[in-house]
C-alpha cells in the first residue's frame, strides 16, 4: 500500500512538473512563412518601362531576405508587335541580327534559359490606350512563352499614364482616339490592359493603377509649379517637382553642344516612380506585403511609407 502511494505521488509530481512545459510548447506560435527566404525568377519581355518598374525590385526583395533572379528581353520603346516579329525572324534565320537582342540571343533562347517562375509582357506606352495594338501579338507571345518556358506563369504588366503636364496633353489638335489628359490616358490603358488580361486568362501587375492613385492624392500627389517659366528658365533652375513619379524637367548637354538645354520627360519613372513600381511587382511576384520594408531608395521615410501603402492597397484591390 505504501509502495502504491509512493508511486502515485511520484507520478503526480511528474505530471505537475511536465504539464506546464507541454502547455508552453503547444502555445508557441507557428513559424512565420513570410520571413522564410524566397527566390523568384522573372523574365521581362518589354521596354524601358519594364526596366523602370523592376529597377529597385532586387533591393526590396533583399531587404526581406528574399532573392530576385531577373532576365530581360527589353527594347527601348518596343511594342508587343516588335517582340513577336523579332521572334519570328529568329525562327526563320538564327543568324539574322534583327531577330536577336543585345544579349546576342533570340527570344526562345532567353526563355529557355530558365527556369522562370514568371514571364511578363507589356504594351508600348504610346499605344497602351489602344486595345487594337495588343492583338494578336499578346496571344501569340503567350503561346510562344508556353512553348519555350512551359513552367512559367505569364503576367501582364500594366504600364502608367504620363505626367499631367506632359507635352502629349498640350496639343492644339489631338489626333482622333488619342488621350487628351492624364486621366483619360489612364482610363483607356487600364481598360485595354484588363481586356487583354481577361482574354489571355492571366493576372495583372497593376502599376498604372498605383501611379494614378499616388499622382492624384491630395497630400502626396505631384502638383505643377505654376511659377516656373520653361521658356525663360536658365540652367540649373528647375521647377518644384516634389513627389513627381516621372523624371520631368531636366537640364542636359549633347555631344554637339556644351550649352545645357531644358528637356521634359513626362514618360519615364523618377526614383519615386521606380520605387512605387517595384513595390507593386514585389507584392505580386513574391506574394509579400511591401509595407514596412526597410529599403526606401533614399526617399523620405513618410513618403516611402505612403508609396508602400499605396502599392499594397492597389494589389489588394486587384486581388
Amino acid at each position: 500500500m505504501n509502495i502504491t502511494r509512493t508511486r502515485f505521488f511520484s507520478l503526480l509530481l511528474i505530471i505537475l512538473l511536465v504539464a506546464p512545459a507541454l502547455a508552453q510548447e503547444k502555445a508557441k506560435p507557428a513559424p512565420n512563412k513570410a520571413t522564410a527566404k524566397k527566390t523568384v525568377r522573372v523574365m521581362t519581355i518589354g521596354n524601358s518601362f519594364s526596366q523602370d518598374a523592376t529597377f529597385y525590385l532586387d533591393e526590396l526583395a533583399a531587404a526581406d531576405g528574399n532573392e530576385l533572379i531577373l532576365k530581360t528581353a527589353n527594347i527601348g520603346g518596343s511594342p508587343l508587335e516588335l517582340h513577336w516579329n523579332k521572334a519570328q525572324l529568329h525562327e526563320k534565320d538564327p543568324a539574322d541580327k534583327n531577330g536577336i537582342y543585345t544579349s546576342g540571343r533570340g527570344l526562345k533562347e532567353i526563355l529557355a534559359d530558365g527556369p522562370h517562375d514568371f514571364v511578363t509582357i507589356q504594351q508600348r506606352s504610346m499605344s497602351s490606350h489602344d486595345i487594337a495594338t495588343y492583338r494578336p501579338y499578346a496571344q501569340q507571345l503567350q503561346e510562344y512563352v508556353k512553348k519555350h518556358a512551359p513552367s512559367a506563369e505569364l503576367i501582364v504588366h500594366e504600364t502608367w499614364a504620363y505626367r499631367v503636364d506632359d507635352p502629349r496633353f498640350n496639343v492644339a489638335k489631338p489626333q482622333e482616339g488619342e488621350p487628351k489628359t492624364q486621366r483619360e490616358m489612364y482610363d483607356m490603358l487600364a481598360k485595354s490592359y484588363r481586356t487583354i488580361a481577361k482574354e489571355l486568362g492571366v493576372r495583372l501587375i497593376p502599376v498604372g493603377d498605383a501611379f494614378i492613385a499616388a499622382d492624384t492624392d491630395p497630400k502626396w500627389g505631384y502638383k505643377v509649379d505654376a511659377k516656373f517659366d520653361a521658356k525663360q528658365a536658365k540652367s540649373p533652375a528647375l521647377p518644384d517637382q516634389t513627389h513627381s513619379l516621372h523624371v520631368g524637367r531636366k537640364w542636359s548637354t549633347s555631344k554637339d553642344s556644351k550649352t545645357p538645354s531644358l528637356s521634359m520627360d513626362g514618360h519615364h519613372a523618377s526614383v519615386a516612380g521606380r520605387y512605387l513600381g517595384a513595390c507593386i511587382w514585389y507584392e505580386v511576384l513574391f506574394n509579400t506585403s511591401c509595407v514596412g520594408n526597410k529599403f526606401t531608395a533614399g526617399l523620405d521615410g513618410d513618403y516611402a511609407r505612403y508609396l508602400q501603402e499605396t502599392a499594397h492597397a492597389t494589389v489588394m484591390k486587384e486581388k
